[in-house]
This record gives C-alpha cells, structure tokens and sequence, in this order.
C-alpha cells in the first residue's frame, strides 16, 4: 500500500479477533517506533510490549473494561521519563558519542546548554516535555501498523497511577503516557470499522499565511 492507502485503510480498532500477529510484523513495528525522532534524540521513555494474559487480565479493570486490552494480540505500554535529570542526559550523550566514535566533548556545549534549559523546568514540566516525545513514538507505530496491515488503537483511557503501580513504572523512573492495542480486527464485531471515516476538510484544518 501506499502511504495514503495505509492511512485511509486503518481505523481505531474496537473489537479484535484475538489472532496473534507475526513476529516478523511484531518487530517491525517496534522498529519504527525505536526510529521515531525526539527532541535532541533523547528518546525519554520505555515501552512495555505486554503479551501475558495474567497481566492483561489485571490491566483491564485499569482501563475501565475496555474489551481490546484482552482481545488484541499485543499491548504497549509507553511511559515517560519522570524526569529529564542530568544524569540521564549525561548518559545518553556518553552512548551517543560511543557509537559515533566520538570524544565525549564533542557534544559539551549542546549537552550543557540543553541541561541549563531544562533545569528552569520544574520535574513535573520535565515529564510533560518527555511525554510528548512519547506520543511520537506511538504515531510511528501507528503508522508501521497500518503500512503492514496490523490493527491498532492508541488508548488514553486508563487509570495512570493504577497502570503505573500495576507495572512498579516508578522504581523504573518512568510515568505511562499511552497504550496502543495491536492486533486483527474482528470484521463482524468492530462496528467502528463499518463508519465512514470522518476528519476535518483540507480548508477547515489548513490556516496558511
């Protein structure tokens, strides 16, 4: 498909048929969003990739019963950095540089600017800013989804502080985000994929100046 076509084939997926995906399409996925940019590369998040039904089972009252977190093949966590400390900036800069092959003070001024911004920031405003980042990642994966034919359906309604206790995120210093239920849609139950698609015309969305 192209990429047009992936985006007018997929749809938020309500009902799964409860079929595997492939691991082959599996990590794919995972790729793409591994891929996905973020503000000064940081990639401030984890992704939990959740196949067990024991923790599906307990995750499904997080999100108010919501029937795909059962149903779906796979369900990814995204979770935030609580914080953007300088010592996981510092690290990230140390790999970057191991992996470029480059001395560790290539990269000081833009390292030590980047701290000095981000400590005017109080840690809530931290995790906000890697929250975003987070939501990058998941339209990536969104995205590889739809261009290998996988369902796929971002989920914000969950209990976060119940999610974040239920996978002990802050001993990780991590915060969830979003989730994003992949899997085969069930033709015959997933009433959302029988409506037309509805989206803003180019003139009302579009202001250019």
């Amino acid at each position: 498909m192209s990429l047009k076509e992936a985006l007018h084939w997929r749809s938020a997926t309500k009902s799964f048929n409860g079929e595997k995906i492939e691991q082959e399409k599996l990590d794919q996925i995972l790729e793409a969003i591994r891929l996905a940019p973020s503000s000064s590369g940081l990639q401030p998040y984890k992704v939990f990739v959740i196949n067990s039904r024991a923790i599906r089972e307990k995750l499904t009252p997080i999100a108010w019963g919501q029937p795909q977190i059962l149903q779906a093949s796979h369900i990814l966590v995204f979770a935030a950095w609580d914080e953007l400390s300088a010592e996981r900036v510092d690290g990230f800069f140390t790999y970057s540089n191991q992996v470029r092959n480059l001395p560790q003070t290539t990269t000081d001024d833009y390292r030590l600017n980047l701290l000095s911004l981000l400590d005017k920031k109080s840690k809530e405003e931290q995790f906000i800013d890697a929250s975003r980042q987070s939501y990058i990642a998941l339209g990536f994966g969104l995205l590889a989804a739809a261009e290998l034919k996988v369902d796929a359906t971002p989920m914000e309604g969950f209990d976060n502080a119940a999610l974040d206790e239920l996978l002990d995120l802050k001993s990780h210093g991590l915060r969830s985000t979003v989730m994003m239920a992949l899997g085969y849609r069930d033709h015959e139950n997933d009433w959302w994929s029988k409506l037309d698609r509805v989206r803003w015309p180019h003139d009302e969305l579009f202001i250019e100046l």
